[in-house]
């Protein structure tokens, strides 16, 4: 909790009395207090000064005589001082309770209000723990001691005498039994708020107002208890439905927290009502089916549709689709005049990792409305409870909020707290007492609140959006509920959960408590809310016999932002026009070398761009920085932005890029790309957080919502793109297949091997390489600056988008043969899926004895030595895309070297890197023509557990070995 309780606890029982008199005469002159206390008052927390600062307050400036009880005559020639209007009410409640004013009186009644306001404060932090959450009464709790009046010196012949209170609460003055009403009503009811542990003074003031200024309640008019009604009637009556038509099938139903409907209703009323135009909603299969109809307006016909086994999209649409519960949508919803769009990402059984991908779509979207104010577009995200608890990508989720390059003002999240994690209980599923703990990083307040009070479930999400639209920044809703049925309606929670589900068998629904509450206050008939029911239940027969004849008439993709943009054709190269004009370059290429005059420049990055800008000038000798940033700079030119983040990616991991420089005096920050033409498009690069997979995931998400510019995420090392690979498996790779969702994302993965260990070496390119099919995405490994130029462009110049995973260089950075001449960037030139072989002086073709295919930086390898060996009968071919993968260009260059057998070179052992995807194909190519070869043969590393040796002697001697295998013709 937030208070401090090794120091606080000398604030409470019998010491609570004392302790407010020798803080009172410290805070009058702390020199007065023996040397012991001034030092613990110095000392003090921030949390445990508050409790007794806050308490102090204007009225506590008072004489030293009242203060430690002087002598009558002395105390009551003091009182004189007490006129001032801070101090008056005090004077006035004192005479009015005692009939006058004596020292011993004043004295009195100051310890009294500084208990009572200490009192107040304990309730507004720890209030929660006593509060009623569960719907299903099962938490047993004991009363918090620091929450019981006689912690603090009160008795039962206190109850009712008047304490003066200086508007705490709202109040002049109250007795204690009146403050406790309030305080329990206002912390302890079926509310509890956790928003001590905030550090903004004005965030933590307007929410403590917010909720005690109304005792933390919400008078709804008849119309808003009707409408929270029918809503609840919809969400249950969908549920039961189901259950009815389609006994056993799992739908991951939201029986137990329907109250969760009218609660997005509320957010998106209100929000509409505070500037918000667009959401994006993200969450897991809990409750989908309820949240795409009652929420989102899919029409039940559809979903009845695919619950007997139709497809959701045209038959004439590719890819395998997915189950009913992991499906997004959009649509626009009119709450009294104001618009709001909605999208419901499409999601995994992987329950939170949508987070990162909802938070970059938010950030997208801001970004294409000019929403610098954060105030347009929010993101939703529900979770689960044991989720939000376990998982990590929640941490990191949440740890890009106030993040410059990630920050999409605040997210309201709302946990489905079900109480129980598959068969899991909470005290084995997490460590804190809630399952929100995670958000107090981020200092976001959080609501826990019971599923069985409608009114308390709307009236914080209310407060919620509100906070978020006022002050940009995450909140919580904890909504405790239960789960009716198993972890699917297929399941037995009987097994695991006896005594829960004993209870829940026999639990009134919130449906029927809320319908009864609103019959006992006139607010509807009993024969009225009946007819809800019934009504709804007509309205789905009505849909369910529609959907025997529901086809889909449009697939939800290639539209808004999308349109005018196709399904790619298989087996086609796909090249795009990448080419630019010779003087564009060259424009672009010197605005790169520019510093502004002043700019006190690190010597040695002065070097690299004078270099810069003399290969640019000559148009010769461009390397892969220049060439990265050519292909940045002409896209932004041209008016399509680029957004590039990750880990040191402003100046790259191996100090190549410099995008930004620093003033080595001011630290003020240059970024050249962003000065190419005044009319020009954004140029954005952002050093992420230590994390791979929430800002992975945040780009993809970015990617999703934007088309039209060149997103890409950069790996500090392609070794630890593994720790995002959920986001690779199950979004990037196949999220076209599954929700027909394109995305444009490049994925920079630095790999090679230079003997720097095992996690320092491989991207591990034989998983991406296992997951391609059906044209899903691209995987290069690119050896020219002019190809990577080219590689940049054709992502955002073709009619499509894929998402390329670039295993891009480490040595190759600064090789001096790994350059490229300006005129292959221009006039015809394009992306080259394969390189022949470059060298004019070795043997005739037919003579060529052998050709080694390879990708990547070994060709550099294998070209030093055999220049220094002085082969003329071995060539060289660079497969710089594998996938898709390049039969038509490889036929052609096997179809020159008749008499060569054919090798496959690569670093990697041979049970990772290339091999296993290659050889097949390459066989099947050359037996396409009837090579005198007629299938690969491999060379590299021995298969191995680790992707490299730590040594680096090792190393050299395995790098030599492999090189000379590939090089001796026998």
């Amino acid at each position: 909790m937030s208070v401090n309780l090794e120091k606080s606890s000398f604030l409470f029982g019998g010491n609570a009395q004392y302790v407010a008199e020798l803080y009172a005469r410290f805070l009058k002159d702390p020199a007065s207090v023996d040397p012991s206390w001034n030092g613990f008052f110095k000392e003090m927390d921030d949390d445990s000064r508050a409790v007794l600062d806050e308490l102090r307050g204007a009225s506590w400036s008072l004489p030293e005589e009242i203060l430690l009880g002087a002598a009558d005559e002395t105390a009551a020639a003091a009182t004189t001082a007490l006129t001032g209007p801070g101090n008056g009410g005090l004077v006035q409640h004192v005479q009015q309770v005692f009939g006058g004013v004596t020292h011993e009186q004043m004295r009195q009644a100051v310890l009294d209000s500084i208990r009572a306001l200490m009192l107040i404060r304990v309730y507004r932090v720890r209030g929660h723990m006593n509060a009623h959450f569960d719907p299903l009464g099962l938490e047993k709790r004991e009363p918090h001691p620091e929450l019981d009046p006689a912690t603090y010196g009160f008795g039962p012949a206190d109850m009712d005498r008047p304490i003066f209170l200086n508007y705490s609460l709202g109040l002049e003055s109250a007795t204690l039994r009146q403050i406790l009403d309030i305080l329990n009503k206002t912390y302890c009811g079926t509310i509890g708020v956790e928003f001590m542990h905030i550090q903004d003074p004005e965030e933590k003031a307007w929410i403590q107002e917010r909720i005690e200024s109304g005792r933390n309640h919400t008078d709804f008019t008849v119309n808003g208890k009707r409408a929270i009604l029918e809503r609840l009637t919809a969400a249950e009556g969908f549920e039961k439905f189901l259950q009815v038509k389609y006994t056993g099938t799992k739908r991951f139903g939201l029986d137990g927290g329907e109250s969760m409907i009218p609660a997005l209703e509320q957010i998106l009323k209100r929000g509409g009502q505070l500037g918000m135009k667009e959401v994006v909603v993200g969450m897991a299969h809990r409750g989908r089916l309820n949240v795409l109809t009652n929420f989102m307006g899919k029409p039940f016909s559809a979903v009845f549709s695919e619950f007997q086994g139709n497809p959701s999209s045209p038959e004439d649409v590719q890819g395998s689709g997915d189950v009913k519960y992991h499906l997004g949508t959009s649509s626009d919803r009119d709450f009294n005049g104001n618009i709001v769009h909605l999208t419901l990402n499409a999601n995994p059984s992987h329950l939170e990792w949508v987070n990162p991908v909802v938070l970059g779509r938010v950030r997208a979207k801001q970004q294409q409305r000019k929403d610098f104010e954060r105030n347009e577009v929010m993101g939703i995200l529900l979770h689960g409870d044991a989720a939000f608890a376990g998982q990590g990508i929640v941490a990191e989720s949440l740890g890009l909020s106030e993040l410059r390059g990630y920050r999409t003002g605040g997210t309201v999240h709302v946990i489905i707290n079900n109480q129980i994690g598959f068969t899991t209980n909470p005290q084995y599923s997490r460590s804190g007492i809630y399952c929100s703990e995670m958000a107090k990083m981020v200092m976001a307040p959080i609501f826990h609140v019971n599923g069985d009070d409608p009114e308390a479930v709307v009236h914080v999400s209310r407060i919620a959006v509100e906070f978020r639209q006022r002050f940009k920044r995450d909140v919580v809703i904890d909504m405790v509920c239960y789960r009716r049925h198993g972890h699917n309606e297929g399941d037995e929670p009987g097994f695991t959960q006896p005594i829960m589900y004993k209870v829940i068998r026999s639990h009134p629904t919130a449906r029927e408590l809320y319908a009864k509450q609103l019959v006992a206050e006139n607010v509807v008939t009993q024969e009225e809310a009946d007819h809800m029911v019934t009504d709804f239940m007509k309205r789905l027969e009505n849909d369910y016999e529609a959907a025997n004849t529901y086809k889909p008439n449009k697939a939800d993709w290639l539209e808004g932002k999308w349109s005018g943009l196709e399904a790619a054709k298989l087996d086609e190269e796909h090249r795009g026009n990448t080419a630019v004009p010779l003087d564009v370059l060259k424009e672009v290429g010197l605005k790169l070398c520019e510093i502004p005059q002043g700019f006190a420049l690190n010597s040695k990055i002065a070097r690299q761009l004078d270099a810069k800008k003399k290969s640019v000038e000559s148009g010769e000798n461009i390397d892969w920085a220049t060439a990265e940033g050519l292909a940045y700079g002409t896209l932004l030119a041209e008016g399509t932005p680029v957004r590039l983040s990750g880990q040191d990616s402003g100046r790259g991991t191996f100090s190549h890029r410099h995008a930004v420089v620093y003033d080595q005096n001011t630290e003020e920050k240059y970024i050249a790309l962003n000065h190419i033409r005044k009319d020009q498009a954004p140029f954005e690069v952002h050093d992420s957080p230590l994390s791979e997979a929430a800002v992975l995931g945040f780009e993809y998400g970015y990617s999703l919502a934007e088309p039209n510019e060149l997103v890409l995420w950069e790996a500090q090392f392609g070794d630890f793109a593994n720790t995002a690979q959920t986001i690779i498996d199950q979004f990037i790779s196949s999220g076209e297949s599954k929700w027909l969702r394109m995305s444009g994302l490049v994925m920079l993965l630095p790999h090679g091997y230079e003997g720097q260990g095992p996690e320092h070496s491989s991207a591990r390119p034989e998983r991406f390489l296992q997951m391609c099919a059906e044209d899903n995405w691209q995987i290069c490994n690119i050896t020219t600056p002019a190809n990577l130029f080219h590689a940049f462009r054709r992502q955002v110049r073709r009619n499509f988008r894929k998402p390329m995973v670039l295993l891009s260089p480490k040595s190759l950075l600064r090789h001096k043969l790994c350059v490229s001449p300006l005129s292959e960037f221009t006039g015809s030139s394009h992306f080259r899926r394969v390189l022949g072989e470059a060298a004019t002086d070795l043997a005739a073709n037919d003579k060529i004895r052998r050709v080694v295919l390879c990708t990547g930086k070994v060709y550099y390898d294998l070209l030093a030595e055999r220049t220094a060996r002085g082969i003329k009968d071995v060539a060289i071919v660079r497969v710089e895309q594998l996938y898709p993968f390049p039969r038509s260009t490889l036929t052609e260059e096997f179809a020159k070297y008749p008499n060569a057998d054919v090798v496959w070179c690569q670093e990697e052992p041979e049970n990772q890197g290339y091999w296993h995807f290659m050889d097949r194909r390459i066989e099947g190519t050359l037996k396409s023509i009837e090579h005198k070869a007629a299938r690969p043969s491999y060379v590299g590393r021995e298969a191995a557990a680790a992707p490299a040796t730590g040594l680096l002697k090792r190393h050299n001697l395995e790098q030599a070995k492999l090189i000379d295998a590939a090089l001796t013709v026998r």
